[in-house]
């Protein structure tokens, strides 16, 4: 059953969107400032092509620091995620939003639909989320 929910999801499309991601990763890492998007962006490809078992969460929420950075870093950061999200970000989540609601119009398509639906909320902004199995993504929560 797994097998066939991967491969459902694979198909209607897991597969595409991924590489939406990686195309997006592409051109953000040659830009100068854009290796945490394009990072993140590998990762949640990535994630896009099998979601099952797996979460993205913040890195600050796994205890991680975020780098020491001055105030230009973050200005290049806050512009280049804006960018992002004008860009890939809104194209993705409303790819994501348009499948998950096809998914959902049939009993065995809700568990793709709420994939979709978590992965649209992810896509706008994905800088500092890391890909991270379900049973490790529920600690953070429950200690906080």
């Amino acid at each position: 059953m797994r097998f066939a929910a991967r491969l459902m999801w694979f198909a209607l499309g897991g597969g595409w969107t991924a590489c939406l991601w990686l195309v997006g990763a592409a051109i953000f890492g040659r830009v100068p400032g854009g290796e945490p998007l394009s990072r993140a962006a590998i990762e949640m490809a990535g994630l896009s092509i099998s979601p099952f078992g797996r979460d993205a969460v913040h890195i600050r929420d796994l205890g991680g620091q975020d780098a020491p950075t001055t105030p230009g870093r973050r200005a290049l950061g806050l512009a280049l995620g804006t960018l992002w999200m004008l860009t890939f970000g809104m194209l993705l989540s409303a790819a994501y939003l348009v499948l998950g609601a096809l998914c959902c119009l049939t009993v065995r398509g809700v568990p793709l639909g709420r994939q979709c639906f978590k992965l649209a909320g992810i896509a706008p902004w994905p800088a500092g989320q890391r890909v991270i199995s379900t049973d490790l993504a529920t600690v953070p929560c429950q200690q906080a």
